[in-house]
């Protein structure tokens, strides 16, 4: 009996177990209708701005009570109609406000109805909390947003008068009218709380459609009326009011959306009429220096499809026709050096609206680099032109000049030298010049002389300067030789005329024929004692006297006794000499006395007696030129106010024709080897190679010298395989074999 009992209290100990209190099941039905009518009043009077009066908390544990008693749907679904409800009653004072005063009926109730909302929220939290999410209903604040948009914004009375209020305020502020931006803001802030697509269905795309019809219309009336800078200032004022009104009350993301339609309206649609624009178009504002204007096209013109390549496109065939015509001006021509001028002014020109107009784009720089490299190679004399610039810049055109502006002009050069393609032609008269300055002694500066060749070894390789750099040295040795001359034999020369000699070692000058010249005894005895020191010094050397290139100072004594220091060449001075001995001379005597070519013979006697202030000799018949019958004397009223005058041969500073022939033959026998060892040296790497494919090879490889002509390689080809350096192939006559 015990042991049953026992087996029974341990069953009950098993079954026992915790349970959360439960409320009684309230008994009176009534109790939800009561208490959704106390929940329903507390929405009525925070509607109507009465909601001091109430107990929030007692509010709350209303609702909290019936959410816990299960009557959530019916605290829901009366939530909603009441919510409806006072929206309506909203709608009513909404639609019937006049005028100006819609907007700001409208965005009053939008507050009310957010305060409202943020009320009833906080009374219904637990039912937000817990009916909510379980039964996937439309949270609280949600719903207010989903009735608000419902009823107010999407009711037939006022989504279209909403639109076209807001569409009319901004067209108003675009005519220049103030409108109330801050009311604006609101009223689209709002349009954006109820979602993306409410903000862009109700009012982005219309807003884009009305604008993209503003601008096509205003943009027609523009260009019809206005010049293209006058154009480009409206057209970005009108830019910079879209972005700032976005700023002010707009969605951020519908700023490119506007701009896109500005610049697709006011730009992209009229880009070629701008630009082409007569009188005033990008040419125009090339011409006359218009910074502004330009930098406005390039900052417009940058936000929309190929609008850089529009504008890169003319400025390209602007440049190219402004420098066509330039290197092929003959009156240009005829001065090397205002020619060069011009071309590095034009650049300086581009450089400067490349950095202050174009943002320094590489694209447009480019652009400018090949542009000059089609002109300046248009004109086969460049190479000479630019040589001659730097001729006459080094002589006489840097003068007092600081270091600093010496090397910019000279990086100048170097620019112009990077275009040209033939870059031994330029070397060639290069040379010639750098020879001239250096034996009359004509340079400004060493300094600068030696910066240049720096630059061309830099650019082109120690092959292209190597020989000039030997002019350099030889100038130096011959300073010493001549010191170790006159120490030597200084005492014996006595008052004998004072020789300066120049040794010049054949590779590295420009070569030069040996011309034959009489030079007066006292010289002819001198220079004898020099060569016979020098080889005495130096064994296995011969030395040739170049006396045309040569120079001579000669005191003078003229009629009423007047004295000067004449400096003038070898040659004018074998001339003057004779005229100790004698008063009158006839141009055929002189010759025969001389020996001097009659070329330059001539052009000796024309600047001694036929250039005011310097003629020193008188001929007779008077004239510009000389001829074989005319007889010459000393001109003994020859005055001048300087006691040292020079008498400069009267120059052919440009070559003459015969003389361009000659360089240019010059030129093409140098690149002969250039082009056979650049032929092995690749043939030697391929073994085998066809046609095509060297003419590309060797091209390549020279460019940085010269354009080589394919006609001109395969001569050389034909050279080669005649010497045994490469075969044809028996099968395919276009591959070639390289034999070792």
């Amino acid at each position: 009996m015990n042991s049953n009992s026992n087996s029974s209290n341990n069953q009950k100990k098993r079954n026992f177990q915790i349970e959360a209190f439960k409320h009684k099941v309230v008994v009176d039905p009534k109790y939800p209708e009561k208490t959704w009518k106390i929940l329903e009043h507390a929405i009525q009077e925070i509607y109507n701005h009465n909601a001091s009066g109430l107990s929030f908390e007692e509010l709350y544990r209303n609702a909290y009570n019936m959410v816990l008693h299960k009557f959530g749907e019916k605290l829901y679904t009366g939530l909603v109609s009441s919510m409806t409800y006072h929206l309506k009653e909203m709608s009513k004072s909404i639609e019937t406000a006049q005028g100006g005063l819609f907007l700001e009926e409208l965005n009053r109730k939008w507050i009310d109805h957010n305060k409202a909302l943020q009320m009833i929220r906080d009374i219904l939290m637990y039912m937000d909390r817990t009916f909510i999410p379980g039964n996937h209903k439309t949270p609280v604040h949600e719903l207010g947003l989903n009735l608000w948009r419902d009823n107010i914004v999407h009711s037939s009375k006022v989504q279209t008068r909403l639109l076209n209020t807001l569409l009319e305020l901004i067209l108003r502020e675009r005519t220049g009218e103030v409108i109330n931006r801050g009311l604006m803001r609101n009223i689209i802030k709002m349009l954006m709380d109820l979602g993306p697509l409410v903000y862009q269905e109700d009012f982005e795309k219309p807003f884009l459609e009305v604008s993209a019809d503003f601008y096509r219309v205003e943009s027609q009336k523009f260009i019809e009326c206005c010049d293209c800078g006058d154009y480009l200032k409206k057209a970005e004022r009108r830019l910079n009011e879209e972005i700032e009104r976005v700023s002010h009350y707009l969605d951020g993301k519908s700023e490119a959306k506007i701009t896109s339609v500005v610049e697709k309206e006011m730009i992209a649609n009229h880009m070629l009429r701008l630009v082409h624009m007569e009188n005033s178009g990008l040419v125009n504002m090339l011409l006359d220096d218009k910074y502004e204007d330009l930098g406005r096209m390039y900052n417009l013109f940058r936000r929309v499809p190929n609008g850089l390549s529009t504008i890169r496109d003319v400025m390209t065939s602007h440049l190219r026709d402004t420098g066509k015509q330039l290197v092929t001006d003959l009156e240009r021509v005829k001065d090397p050096v205002e020619f060069v001028q011009c071309l590095l002014n034009e650049r300086d020109k581009y450089d400067k609206v490349i950095s202050s107009a174009f943002n320094n784009d590489k694209t447009f720089q480019n652009a400018l680099n090949s542009s000059f490299e089609f002109f300046i190679n248009l004109n086969p004399r460049s190479p000479e032109f630019i040589s001659l610039f730097v001729d006459d810049k080094l002589r006489k055109g840097l003068k007092g000049v600081s270091e600093e502006d010496v090397e910019i002009v000279l990086d100048k050069v170097m620019m112009l030298f990077r275009y040209l393609h033939e870059k031994d032609v330029f070397e060639k008269y290069y040379k010639q010049h750098l020879a001239k300055r250096l034996l009359s002694g004509k340079t400004v500066s060493d300094d600068a002389e030696r910066s240049l060749i720096v630059k061309l070894k830099t650019e082109c390789g120690y092959q292209f300067t190597s020989k000039l750099e030997g002019m350099f040295t030889d100038m130096k040795t011959s300073q010493d030789t001549m010191q170790g001359f006159y120490t030597n034999h200084g005492a014996e020369l006595g008052d004998s005329p004072t020789l300066v000699v120049q040794v010049l070692t054949t590779g590295s000058w420009p070569t030069q024929p040996t011309v034959t010249c009489n030079l007066p005894a006292e010289m002819s005895a001198l220079c004898e004692k020099f060569r016979s020191y020098y080889l005495g010094t130096h064994t296995g050397r011969r030395l040739s006297w170049q006396t045309n290139m040569g120079t001579a100072d000669l005191k003078a004594t003229f009629g009423k006794g007047q004295k000067h220091e004449l400096n003038v060449s070898t040659y004018q001075m074998c001339v003057l000499m004779l005229f100790n001995n004698a008063d009158r001379l006839s141009y055929k005597e002189i010759e025969q006395a001389t020996e001097i070519p009659s070329s330059d013979l001539k052009r000796c006697l024309q600047s001694l007696a036929c250039v005011k202030g310097k003629n020193v000799l008188r001929k007779e018949p008077m004239s510009k030129d000389i001829g074989e019958e005319d007889a010459f004397f000393v001109n003994e009223k020859f005055t001048s106010k300087f006691y040292k005058v020079k008498i400069g041969t009267v120059v052919a500073q440009k070559e003459s024709e015969p003389e361009k022939q000659e360089t240019r033959q010059r030129v093409e026998e140098d690149r002969k080897p250039q082009i056979e060892a650049a032929i092995v040296r690749i043939m030697k790497s391929r073994r085998v190679l066809d046609h095509n494919n060297i003419i590309t090879e060797v091209t390549k490889q020279l460019q940085s010298r010269f354009l080589a002509n394919p006609g001109e390689i395969k001569k050389r080809i034909e050279s080669l395989i005649e010497r045994d350096f490469l075969e044809r192939d028996n099968a395919d006559r276009r591959l070639y074999r390289y034999l070792a």
